[in-house]
């Protein structure tokens, strides 16, 4: 089912103006990338966040990550006037009809997910909704388990803003499912929307603005109640996990059967359309601030529920062993690791971005220096955010060829375009020891074993 053109009062008075005047609170990854992209879809966006700097940042069109488009998105939209930023929340809920909340929900320590940033802003939305007239349509976009935007969101913004869901202003759960590193993309193509509305008007109006923004693009959507739009975002993402898992599994299988390569399992498995290819890349598991976050707090979920969570407990262990397996592979080349130079090539959790939460590069780098082994370490964006986290415990490379330099083994943690460049003359040439440990089998292993001692994951 596409979008239909559902004809509200919102809708056509926005349409006669010509503008869609939105709202959206938390500068983080999603808030950020969403309003660049729905600023190019020609609504008018006021960008809030309490942190200034990071608000002084984007009103001079400066991203405070790096993301691919994001930054020429910023100063197209702001040529254009058509995003601000601001610290000033309820001049934001003043000003706009619409608004987006898109904080973090950060695990705790038992897993679960923390809500305080959420019922912060519900807090002050409900304070600004106090002082407005007119209809006003609040979207929860961040992640947050079934039940949150029912049970504790609704009930702030109604408390603090003496006003009631449904008559006096609309509610709507939107989950988002942006990748990083093609989020504007994303944004401005999304394979599907989901609304989870806590009564019809707030669903219409939010359908309706999507329908302006997407006119004639045939994007699925589905509409819902808020706990299950919630779960749908927890889903999607545990799936996703669990078939990253499954093919590591496959592939720790192929490393010991001779001759066998998990890269053509995962092409032959993948054929079938009950399964398709995507996400059966074996590595070193996945990270980022989703995948591990959310599996985390689906796992708590399903406790505090007395229900037995053991396929998705399988899938994190899986993912947190995977790490292991390849330091294994790394001293069973190189032998006793201490005072041992290895090169790490990549330390973000994925090419084409620097973010570093649950990166696979930190506990491989711990584990390494455990052992008394001598890190050095590349990656083209994420270095900044590796000396937060390192300080001085490791060397800091400033290209692939120098990280390399007198090393006794190489590591490829991150599949950047940059590293895929190397020729295995490039190795022999700089490093002590010839050592490849390919953990995102970017290589050709026929090329490579031919010429010096190439280990990959899932291959026998």
């Amino acid at each position: 089912m596409g979008i239909h053109q559902k004809k509200v009062a919102f809708v056509e008075e926005k349409r006669m103006s010509g503008q869609q005047n939105i709202s959206i609170v938390g500068m983080g990854y999603v808030g950020l990338c969403t309003a660049a992209g729905f600023a190019s879809k020609g609504a008018r966006i006021v960008a809030t966040d309490k942190d200034q700097q990071k608000v002084d940042s984007i009103n001079k069109c400066k991203a405070p990550f790096h993301e691919p488009q994001l930054e020429e998105a910023l100063r197209k939209a702001t040529k254009q006037s058509k995003i601000k930023g601001t610290v000033d929340l309820e001049k934001a809920i003043l000003e706009t009809d619409v608004t987006f909340v898109t904080v973090g929900t950060p695990s705790k320590p038992d897993g679960s997910s923390d809500l305080g940033q959420v019922q912060e802003a519900a807090t002050e939305i409900g304070k600004a909704l106090s002082k407005k007239e007119g209809y006003h349509l609040v979207v929860v976009k961040s992640t947050v388990l079934p039940g949150t935007t029912e049970n504790l969101v609704k009930p702030i913004l109604e408390k603090q803003s003496n006003k009631s869901c449904g008559s006096d202003f609309g509610l709507c759960m939107n989950p988002e499912f942006l990748r990083e590193g093609s989020a504007i993309y994303d944004t401005l193509h999304p394979d599907r929307i989901i609304i989870g509305e806590w009564d019809e008007k707030s669903g219409d109006t939010l359908e309706s603005l999507y329908a302006l923004f997407y006119k004639q693009q045939k994007i699925p959507l589905i509409r819902t109640n808020l706990p299950t739009a919630e779960l749908i975002k927890y889903a999607n993402n545990a799936f996703l996990a669990t078939k990253i898992s499954y093919i590591n599994t496959i592939a720790n299988i192929c490393e010991k059967i001779p001759e066998t390569d998990v890269a053509k399992v995962a092409e032959g498995i993948g054929l079938d359309n009950r399964i398709n290819p995507r996400f059966l890349r074996a590595g070193l598991g996945y990270g980022g601030s989703c995948f591990p976050k959310d599996l985390k707090a689906l796992i708590a979920l399903a406790k505090q529920q007395k229900i037995e969570a053991t396929m998705l407990e399988a899938v994190q262990k899986v993912n947190t062993n995977q790490a292991k397996h390849a330091v294994e592979l790394v001293k069973k080349e190189v032998g006793m690791l201490e005072n041992k130079r290895i090169a790490i090539l990549g330390l973000s959790f994925k090419p084409d971005t620097g973010d570093m939460r649950e990166a696979k590069s930190i506990q491989i780098i711990n584990m390494l220096l455990d052992e008394g082994a001598d890190v050095s370490a590349y990656d083209p964006v994420a270095v900044p955010n590796a000396k937060a986290i390192f300080k001085k415990r490791i060397s800091y490379a400033t290209s692939a060829l120098n990280c390399l330099k007198d090393a006794d083994c190489a590591v490829i943690v991150t599949e950047w375009n940059e590293f895929k460049d190397l020729k295995p003359e490039d190795f022999i040439a700089s490093m002590k020891q010839p050592i490849v440990v390919d953990g995102r089998k970017i290589y050709n292993p026929e090329t490579f074993t031919k010429k010096l001692n190439y280990k990959a994951i899932g291959l026998g």
